[in-house]
This record gives C-alpha cells, sequence and structure tokens, in this order.
C-alpha cells in the first residue's frame, strides 16, 4: 500500500504582525516588545504609547484597524 504524504513549508507566506510590525527606538536602535499605553482615537484608530527600556525614548504610533466582512 503506498504512503501518500504532504509537505508543508516552514516558510510563512505572510508573517505575523505582531512579529514584524514592533519598532525599534529610533535613537538607540534597541527593540520595542510591548507598548506602554494604548487608546482608542476612534472606532477604527488605536494609538499605542512607547517607552524604550534602555534610553528612556518615547513615542506615539496609530493603527487603523481592517474592517472584516464575512463571506
Amino acid at each position: 500500500m503506498p504512503a501518500i504524504a504532504e509537505v508543508l513549508s516552514t516558510v510563512a507566506p505572510k508573517p505575523c504582525p505582531r512579529g514584524c510590525d514592533l519598532p525599534s527606538c529610533p535613537v538607540c536602535a534597541d527593540s520595542m516588545v510591548a507598548a506602554e499605553a494604548s487608546a482608542y482615537i476612534s472606532n477604527d484608530v488605536i494609538s499605542y504609547l512607547w517607552t524604550c527600556d534602555t534610553c528612556g525614548y518615547g513615542f506615539v504610533t496609530k493603527h487603523t484597524l481592517r474592517q472584516f466582512t464575512c463571506n
């Protein structure tokens, strides 16, 4: 009886946004893991406060949420 196996790629077609969209400090280039605070600006915009643990530099990023629709 022949065996059939499916070979799956270990390379993700699109990397997870949490892993690739994390900022690094513009002053010392240290990587940042978690935002210090977050706030809803509107129904589809979230603002994040980032503070570098290494040098203390802080900045804010804004992200727009995508609306998902079911087919």
